[in-house]
């Protein structure tokens, strides 16, 4: 989407993605290696009665979420960063997960070269449980004639 395409109240909602044991293993040995996100045996008898996918490896799974439908062939060039960032309910193994995006605020800085997009991501599994919950801002270079992310 492109800067000008949000509104302040707009609700963007992306398709499903299913996330399997083998990759929770694979993204915390690598990014987040914990036991109760690597070993199946220890964490079935663990606080959490089973894996559980790394909280930064949810982040990513929103990102993703947000990308195609969203921030692809965007004017997008990044984030500042992020206001409140909560992890509801762990993601496990099986667990469909799609992205709900509420538009909080657009503004435009007085130059008119970069828009600002402040958002808030909710992402859900197939129980319609809260997994993730955060606000973040993103800035778009308004100057840009053409994008080459499609």
């Amino acid at each position: 989407m492109r800067f000008h395409e949000f509104r302040a109240g707009q609700v963007i909602r992306s398709g499903r993605t299913r996330i399997e044991q083998p990759e929770i293993i694979a993204f915390a040995q690598a990014h987040d290696p914990q036991w109760f996100h690597t070993d199946p045996e220890r964490a079935a008898s663990g606080r959490w009665h089973g894996l559980i996918a790394s909280g930064w490896h949810t982040c990513a799974i929103a990102m993703r979420l947000a990308y195609e439908p969203i921030l692809k062939g965007s004017e997008s060039i990044g984030s500042p960063g992020i206001a409140n960032l909560k992890w509801s309910a762990p993601v496990r193994p099986g667990d469909e997960l799609r992205l709900e995006a509420d538009i909080l605020e657009t503004r435009i800085f007085k130059n008119g070269h970069f828009g600002v997009l402040r958002w808030r991501w909710r992402l859900l599994n197939q129980a319609d449980a809260t997994v993730l919950d955060l606000e973040t801002t993103s800035l778009f270079d308004l100057t840009e004639q053409s994008v080459n992310d499609s």
